[in-house]
């Protein structure tokens, strides 16, 4: 329904005659359209967590540029195949509380990650890693948003190029 009518025009009501329910139902659990959005988010980040810790026993390897690849690969597919993705990421950024939410659930990603960038940013403090994984984290998220939102055909290619500027960008890292 959001990818439908958008967050603006988002209400409960809508919600529940969508999903055949008694609007008091979707109150039980939700407070506002804004809760219910976290929660959407959070959902959204519990699956990409999920993938970040399958991507973890990976690395470090000699091989992570493949193990990356790999990995961007299915974030791309997450967002091709599920439209709402794109919309959850226009509401969670709508208001400060909602992407002081946002930031928050961020952060249960942006811990493991920093963690598999230890290998390959060896000179970087731990806040340091926190931030460069908070630079990755926002750089796949956006350009996802923006192969998703553009020509169809052209998806494909903007992944590509995400991954060989991420892989260049942690090479660079690596490197010092």
């Amino acid at each position: 329904m959001l990818v439908d009518v958008g967050f603006e025009s988002f209400t409960f009501d809508e919600v529940a005659h969508r999903a055949e329910v008694p609007i008091g139902t979707l109150y039980q659990f939700f407070a506002n359209k804004y809760v219910l959005i976290c929660e959407l988010d959070r959902q959204d980040t519990a699956t990409s967590l999920a993938e970040i810790e399958r991507f973890s026993r990976l690395v470090p390897a000699p091989q992570w540029p493949d193990v990356l690849d790999e990995f961007i690969d299915h974030l791309a597919r997450m967002w091709r195949e599920d439209p709402s993705r794109r919309a959850v990421w226009h509401a969670i950024q709508s208001t400060p509380a909602t992407r002081a939410t946002a930031a928050d659930t961020e952060l249960q990603l942006l811990e493991p990650l920093a963690e598999i960038l230890r290998p390959l940013a060896t000179e970087h403090s731990d806040a340091q890693r926190i931030e460069l994984a908070r630079f990755l984290i926002h750089t796949v998220v956006s350009l996802l948003n923006y192969a998703i939102s553009g020509d169809p055909d052209k998806f494909d290619s903007v992944v590509m190029e995400l991954k060989r500027m991420l892989i260049s960008y942690l090479f660079a890292v690596t490197a010092g």
